[in-house]
């Protein structure tokens, strides 16, 4: 059973499986499959740096282990007693060796910091984005705001929440069956809407507890914490729905607060900016109608003072 299926059969238990989705939140993926063991080289270049990143760290790991195990094998092997090995009393205290397995571990973290370093700060480098997008976590939803596209300020607002039929199959006692919600626990009600090949400079804050952000295949997950702003940025590649949910336990509806991002061309981005932009104040003032002058009353005629006759 995949772990999608998992979280379908939780779903038909009583109340605790609001806590036992929280805690199988971060296995959930749009593309699960089976004995996938490794991570998802993702859609964006954060994602594939990432990725890159890891397997680098994942083979050099495995050539420490093959030399170390190795090393290990081989002395045991033919330096046992029953061969009549004589411990070599010299070796315990030298000081060449101490200094030798205490210089090259030291080289070996530098050589793997040095790639490391590099994908951090280009992962964290957002400047030049031609999109800004502010993303606000609730208890339990998400608030999406598109600040800006392409150097032009947009009016883009609304919520994100769990779908209704989800929604109304998790709850206890419904009697629905989870196996006949399409994405279970995994789609939303109104999805992120971003246009790929451009790069997209996030915002994440929070307004009341920690939330974290995590769409695995974007490459990175970010915290959104009251008071606080952290960014990251990404740049998709390939059109497509890419799934996620919120991996900080924020409370006990928790497992109930997916992502769903579509990725879209820019010029079907653009038509769907135009149907959910909000004129912004500026616009609204300039819209306004100008209130017509009022009428100005003309001044009294000037009465001629009257002159009495003197006798």
């Amino acid at each position: 059973m995949d772990q999608v299926s998992a979280m379908k059969q939780i779903g038909k238990t009583t109340g605790i499986a609001g806590m036992l989705l929280a805690l199988c939140a971060p296995a959930a993926h749009a593309e699960i499959e089976r004995w996938q063991l490794n991570l998802t080289p993702g859609v964006t270049e954060t994602a594939h740096a990432a990725y890159n990143m890891h397997m680098i760290m994942l083979w050099i790991c495995v050539v420490i282990g093959l030399i170390v195990f190795g090393a290990m094998f081989l002395a045991m092997f033919r330096f046992r007693t029953s061969r009549g090995a004589v411990p070599d009393v010299h070796w315990t205290h030298s000081t060449k060796m101490e200094i030798v397995w205490t210089i090259v571990p030291v080289l070996i973290l530098v050589v793997m910091a040095i790639p490391a370093t590099r994908t951090l700060v280009f992962m964290m480098d957002t400047r030049d984005a031609e999109m800004t997008v502010k993303v606000t976590g609730y208890q339990w939803k998400w608030r999406y705001e598109v600040l800006d596209f392409e150097g032009q300020p947009q009016s883009v607002n609304f919520m994100s929440t769990l779908d209704f039929e989800s929604n109304k199959t998790r709850m206890l006692r419904s009697g629905l069956d989870p196996y006949a919600v399409p994405n279970y626990l995994l789609d939303v009600d109104k999805p992120l809407v971003l246009p790929t090949d451009t790069k997209i400079r996030f915002l994440f804050t929070a307004e009341d507890v920690i939330h974290a952000w995590w769409v695995p295949d974007l490459g990175w997950k970010q915290d959104a914490v009251p008071g606080f702003i952290n960014e990251a940025w990404t740049r998709i590649k390939i059109p497509g729905t890419y799934r996620g949910q919120c991996t900080e336990l924020c409370g006990k509806d928790h497992g109930f607060m997916p992502i769903v991002v579509r990725a879209v061309p820019k010029s079907e981005f653009t038509q769907w900016l135009a149907q959910n932009s909000r004129p912004g104040p500026q616009a609204i003032a300039a819209a306004a109608p100008v209130p017509a002058a009022a009428a100005i009353a003309p001044a009294p005629a000037a009465v001629a003072p009257q002159t009495t006759a003197t006798p």
